[in-house]
């Protein structure tokens, strides 16, 4: 253990701010130059790549955060990958931290910063030597190596410069940035897939209210099909949007009272997607990883978890674990029994996986009953008409959080999943995370800065 916490007191660390408050526009300012820098990695290219085996898995990138032949191919898979690790560690006993103490917390943080380095330099081995990404010719396969190890570690420092002195989480950011881009794109871009001005190349854009526009002029009933597919995915996307907006203002309100101070009080409130979007985050990565996984062995001869047909899979477990379009199916005429069959399972997994992430999140991020009411007593807070007792007040919350965590996790889930079926654009959880992620960034603000921000902005953000 001493060499294990050795190390964690040596890694490269962003120091955070020496002022307990940071201002509105010092956090901005460095969330914006963390984004820009995002996207700049996102267009700097691998150098001595050869074959991409994975850009035809750009649907992939956008969960995972990542810009496949870039210096970014990693992503926040590995960051994501040992969170999953060590909550699964955590919550089957295997490991024991007690993350209601500073020193524990402290000890889980560092001991996920050394995962994330391990996964890092494993995902960067596999993803060259399993041939996603090969080396040019005359170039070394640890040359790919080191080049993604290091925007590895510099998404790992980002995230970190984000936590510490910007808003939000960088995972979160990276996720919004890049599924709010592929929206955008889907929606409005003049290109073909190939990348040429759909004007006299023959192909349809990508943009789905110009297919729209051009199925409607041709007026064959094809055409029209292919219309009524494009404004089903564009409607799919407000909706899942709607929703998601509407379930994140659901909570429930705990009456606390200040014990000194007689007549006044405040209300302590629970979300109703307790855990917000890191369940579906875990559970959607999860998932990327697996077909990602999938893709590597069937190019090494060991199509172990299924194989692919094109972008498709098409055969074992990742067909499973791989949404149908089933809005897309039923008006082209495609739809057929195993599709509900194929959607039940994707639906249930995204629920369990949901509900099973949301538990060992409250568990390891101080948001169980325990830590909450001990935050509670601090405030000089309690419950008016019970004994001013941790005990007494971990009981009440207790019948609170617990409820709220599992059905948070799979109401969270089941969004998720339902968003997928739909084929709302960038994937239904591409958009469910987005949503939430947003009106996460937009809660934060309007709560911690509206007295320091610009007037102006001010205004925008509901404030008087």
């Amino acid at each position: 253990m001493s060499v294990l916490n050795a190390i964690i007191n040596n890694l490269p660390e962003v120091k955070g701010p020496s002022q307990k408050y940071l201002s509105f526009k010092t956090k901005i300012t460095w969330t914006l130059i963390i984004l820009v820098s995002y996207f700049i990695l996102g267009v700097i290219p691998l150098h001595g790549l050869g074959d991409n085996a994975l850009k035809n898995f750009d649907f992939l990138s956008i969960i995972l955060g990542a810009q496949f032949g870039s210096l970014i191919s990693l992503g926040i898979g590995p960051i994501v990958t040992a969170s999953i690790v060590l909550q699964l560690l955590m919550g089957s006993g295997i490991l024991k931290i007690d993350t209601s103490t500073h020193e524990g917390r402290v000890f889980f943080q560092g001991l996920q910063k050394v995962s994330s380095i391990f996964f890092i330099l494993f995902e960067a081995a596999i993803y060259v030597l399993l041939g996603g990404l090969s080396p040019a010719a005359g170039f070394s396969p640890w040359y790919l190596v080191f080049q993604l190890c290091l925007g590895g570690l510099l998404i790992m420092l980002m995230d970190e410069v984000v936590n510490k002195w910007g808003i939000g989480s960088g995972l979160s950011l990276f996720i919004a940035a890049g599924v709010s881009a592929e929206v955008f794109i889907q929606i409005f871009s003049p290109l073909t897939t190939t990348g040429a001005f759909f004007v006299g190349s023959g192909q349809a854009p990508v943009g789905r209210i110009l297919v729209i526009f051009l199925s409607l002029f041709q007026g064959s009933v094809e055409s029209m099909k292919t219309a009524l597919i494009a404004f089903s995915e564009i409607a799919a996307t407000a909706i899942v949007f709607l929703l998601v907006v509407y379930v994140q203002a659901m909570k429930v309100e705990i009456p606390l009272s200040f014990g000194r101070i007689r007549g006044y009080g405040i209300r302590w409130p629970l979300k109703f997607i307790y855990t917000s979007n890191i369940p579906v985050i875990l559970v959607a990565a999860l998932m990327a990883n697996f077909q990602l996984w999938a893709r590597l062995l069937e190019s090494w001869g060991r199509p172990i978890l299924g194989t692919f047909s094109g972008n498709t899979p098409a055969t074992g477990f990742v067909t499973w674990i791989f949404p149908p379009n089933i809005v897309r199916n039923l008006f082209s005429g495609t739809f057929a029994s195993i599709d509900l069959a194929h959607a039940l399972t994707y639906i249930l997994f995204m629920i369990i996986g949901a509900v099973i992430f949301s538990i060992f999140w409250v568990q390891t991020s101080g948001m169980d009953a325990a830590s909450q009411s001990r935050q509670i007593l601090n405030s000089g807070l309690q419950i008016p008409g019970f004994r001013r007792d941790e005990r007494v007040l971990e009981a009440i919350l207790k019948r609170y959080i617990t409820p709220l965590t599992v059905m948070g996790g799979a109401t969270v889930g089941l969004l998720a999943a339902t968003a997928d079926l739909s084929g709302a654009l960038s994937r239904g959880t591409g958009i469910l995370l987005t949503v939430m992620i947003i009106y996460k960034f937009y809660e934060d603000i309007a709560k911690q800065h509206m007295m320091d921000m610009n007037p102006a902005m001010k205004k925008f953000m509901g404030g008087s």
